[in-house]
Order: C-alpha cells, then structure tokens, then sequence
C-alpha cells in the first residue's frame, strides 16, 4: 500500500491530498529516511509524521482494506510516541499565552511595572 494511501486510512490526515503533500515537504519519514508518497509500506516499519509541531511516531502492524473507522485504527499502527513531544506542546501553548495581542496597543502602567519588577528580580540571580 502506498504511503499517502496509508496516512490517510488510518485517520492521520484528512484527505488524501493531505498526505502526499506532507510527504512531498518531508515532514514522513520511513524507518527514519525521508520518503516519497508512493513508497510502498509493509508491516513492521517505522513511521514518523510531523504534524503540529509533533512528531508522531508509529510502527505499521497490518495494512488496512480500506480507510477504517476511529476505533479500528489500532489494529493496524502501535502509537510509539513518546509522552515528552505532547507535553512540549502544551508548554509552548502556555508560553504563548503570556504574551499580548498583537494590535491591544502599549503596556498599561501595571504592565510596565510587573515587566520592570521582573527585570530586576532577574538581575538579582545572576548577581
């Protein structure tokens, strides 16, 4: 069964064109080498697929017939991926919540004061 044929009847894409086209950019990778979407892919394998800034890593048990539904997706990949790539994810979503929106304007008053307040408690440590 080719690649892109596989990503998308085991539900990690939605469309097929999905896929190939993130086979194309090398975000899937096959037993660690990046692959073209018409690479044939067999039981056994590992597969690797960035995606949200994560790399998704599986190992091919069996070929699916056809796109099967959600619960049936683990008769035919064993999830690999470690539980560290999804906890960065979550970090970088708090990081990001800290900062302004973009076009809310200048730093209110309290907010130049905690950012002050933070600089010097930073000063401190490397003294």
């Amino acid at each position: 069964m080719r690649l892109d044929k596989y990503l998308w009847a085991i539900r990690y894409f939605k469309t097929r064109n999905q896929a190939t086209e993130a086979c194309k950019k090398g975000h899937v990778r096959v037993n660690s080498t990046v692959a073209k979407p018409s690479k044939e892919v067999f039981s056994g394998e590992n597969i690797t697929v960035r995606k949200n800034q994560i790399n998704y890593e599986m190992e091919v048990l069996d070929l699916p017939p056809n796109r099967v539904g959600a619960k049936l997706v683990d008769l035919y990949r064993k999830d690999t991926t470690p539980p560290e790539a999804f906890e960065k994810v979550e970090m970088l979503k708090y990081s990001k919540d800290y900062y302004r929106k973009k076009g809310t304007g200048r730093p209110t008053k309290k907010d130049r004061r905690d950012i002050d307040d933070f600089v010097e408690d930073s000063d401190d440590d490397f003294e």
